[in-house]
């Protein structure tokens, strides 16, 4: 039996949040050096990961009164 080597495509992500207000405006996830993280209101200047799967897994590892997750990139446009 021969294996079929998948092609993975790259889709780049950001990761997006919300406080527990409903009020609150959206925020994305930038990673500053060292690890630490800030939340800025400009999606274009957002961390890029390089997949939905990376930026799903960074979503997870925040507070869960974020509400963060993952968003493909270019999507946070249409609503503009």
């Amino acid at each position: 039996m021969q294996a079929v080597a998948a092609s993975a495509t790259v889709h780049p992500a950001i990761v997006t949040g919300r406080e527990m207000y409903p009020q609150s405006h959206e925020s994305y996830l930038v990673l500053k050096p060292g690890g630490a993280v800030d939340w800025i209101d400009d999606p274009e200047q957002a961390t890029a990961f390089a997949s939905m799967r990376e930026a799903a897994r960074m979503a997870t590892r925040l507070p869960s009164g974020l509400r963060a997750f993952g968003l493909p990139r270019g999507l946070e446009r249409l609503d503009a």
